[in-house]
């Protein structure tokens, strides 16, 4: 192990005579096993560190790329799945799926099972990294990237994302174009970075045109066809109901669709329908969605392959990667009827 710092090479006994460890302690360190009190932990890792240690080379890493999810029960982490899967089959690798039991952060366990598999690298998906993970990461040399950040991403923090602004303004100008005035958002979680910014695209949209916003038709969802549901069923039994509903991802438009049905509105006549994602399901419904396509196995594989450049580079330029969203009509959306 050579120094950085110029003190020539330095072993493990070195590191665990300076933490005033033993030997064993700092191994389990480097293993990720959990018998080790967090202050000790922190200790080993920051003269880890401070030494320019990396476990053996990255040569040496299990041929897999891990991705991570916070939940897996939707149709788009199957694209995404397809999308690492890929990459990693070009490059004679395997994929690891995890789910990390939490919001939107790896938690301990999950950190202690994936530096004793020491795969490739890490995609995470809608995640934010705590300092501690990403110094635990990159103290064994494992490379990670986020696919839709939580939040706003820091500059450490390689990312891949799409035009969710872009998205939202597209999908809102469609309908007012339509001849849509009272239009009706049910966005994603308040917390994610990719709603927000969806949202911001319907509010230009229609400060664009002219046409003022009516909080009261705004709702955060959970991308989920349930929540879709509930959002849309509340809109629409309002006197005042909005003649057409962007849902902010195709799952919550399924449940925009069921409401409409439920509450005796026909799409598009009566309500216009749109969606976000394009995923498969989206030209199967009834009437085939219109929505805005997500690159989302694009983005998937994007990911896969800044993880292998970033086990070659530390650094890569850009790495941020943000691709574009198109606009996919389908049956769902017409003029208003008194339009």
């Amino acid at each position: 192990m050579e120094n950085v710092g110029g003190r020539g090479h330095v072993t493990l006994a070195d590191v665990a005579r300076e933490a005033e460890v033993s030997l064993s302690t700092v191994s389990k360190v480097l293993n990720g096993r959990s018998d080790v009190s967090r202050s000790t932990r922190e200790r080993v890792e920051e003269l880890l560190r401070a030494y320019g240690y990396q476990r053996g080379t990255r040569g040496g890493a299990a041929p897999l790329i891990e991705i991570v999810f916070h939940e897996l029960d939707s149709l788009w982490a199957m694209e995404l799945i397809r999308g690492v899967e890929a990459v990693a089959r070009g490059n004679d690798a395997g994929v690891v799926v995890t789910c990390s039991g939490t919001r939107h952060a790896p938690g301990p366990e999950w950190i202690e099972d994936v530096l004793r598999r020491r795969p490739m690298g890490v995609v995470l998906v809608f995640s934010s990294l705590p300092a501690q993970l990403k110094r635990q990461l990159r103290s064994r040399a494992i490379p990670f990237v986020v696919i839709d950040p939580a939040g706003d991403p820091e500059a450490d923090v390689p990312s891949v994302g799409s035009a969710n602004w872009a998205g939202g303004l597209a999908a809102t100008r469609h309908l007012i174009e339509q001849g849509h005035r009272r239009i009706g958002i049910i966005t994603g979680p308040e917390d994610m970075l990719c709603s927000l910014a969806r949202l911001d695209g319907y509010r230009s949209a229609m400060a664009m045109a002219g046409l003022e916003v009516d909080p009261s038709l705004i709702a955060f969802g959970d991308f989920h066809a349930e929540g879709g549901n509930a959002h849309a069923k509340r809109l629409l039994e309002r006197d005042d109901r909005p003649s057409a509903i962007f849902a902010g991802s195709d799952l919550q438009a399924l449940g925009v669709l069921d409401a409409a049905r439920v509450c005796g509105l026909r799409v598009p006549d009566d309500l216009s329908v749109v969606g976000y994602d394009d995923l498969d399901i989206a030209k199967w419904t009834s009437p085939a969605l219109t929505t805005v396509r997500q690159p989302l196995r694009e983005m998937a594989e994007q990911a896969a392959q800044l993880i292998l450049r970033l086990r070659e580079d530390d650094t890569p330029a850009p790495t941020r990667l943000e691709l574009a969203t198109t606009l996919v009509v389908r049956a769902s959306t017409a003029p208003p009827a008194t339009a």
